[in-house]
């Protein structure tokens, strides 16, 4: 069943405040992330005829994002470089108090974490998407996306100047469960 005119504007409508959200989180610009985005329903446009179950479409959508940015990325990175690393001025990272910890700093510190740590919290926490479905937009294994999750949240702790759990290994989990062993918050 391919998707109509309607449906097509349905998903826009649907989708696209949490798909430049995620393209946002990826791109660290506005402007590379509306690309993004944009770049995402013009494939949907041209490809629509292809997509057979009209519930995998928010799955398809993230996925294509998320290929579209991995590909600029990897284009970006055979390109040489003219300047060297000693031409850049050197910032130095201070992790604001927990106390006082608002939502631009965790916003800035998510910002600052490698890409594959940074796309599965962002599409776990912010997009809500399950386990399964993260699998999917990125295209590694499950058990791959629940490390992912675990120790980007470790970094992202680290960098707000939280101490992790010990109880919980490297990979701290957000909560205990009843019998004192880690498992993920929200039943995902």
């Amino acid at each position: 069943m391919a998707i109509d005119e309607s449906t097509l504007e349905q998903a826009v409508k649907a989708h696209y405040a949490s798909l430049f959200r995620f393209a946002w989180s990826l791109a660290r610009s506005e402007a590379d992330a509306l690309d993004l985005t944009q770049e995402t329903y013009r494939r949907l446009a041209q490809k629509r005829h292809q997509i057979r179950d009209p519930a995998k479409l928010k799955s398809w959508l993230f996925t294509t994002l998320y290929r579209q940015f991995i590909d600029a990325r990897q284009q970006q990175s055979r390109v040489e470089t003219r300047g060297s690393s000693d031409d850049l001025p050197s910032v130095a990272a201070t992790a604001p108090p927990t106390a006082s910890l608002d939502g631009a700093a965790a916003r800035e510190a998510l910002l600052d974490l490698e890409e594959p740590f940074r796309s599965p919290l962002v599409l776990f926490y912010l997009e809500e998407h399950s386990y399964k479905e993260i699998a999917g937009i990125l295209q590694v294994p499950i058990g791959t996306v629940m490390s992912r999750i675990s120790r980007g949240r470790n970094l992202l702790r680290a960098r707000l100047g939280e101490t992790p759990d010990p109880a919980c290994g490297p990979a701290v989990p957000a909560t205990p469960n009843s019998a004192g062993t880690c498992h993920e918050p929200r039943g995902r």
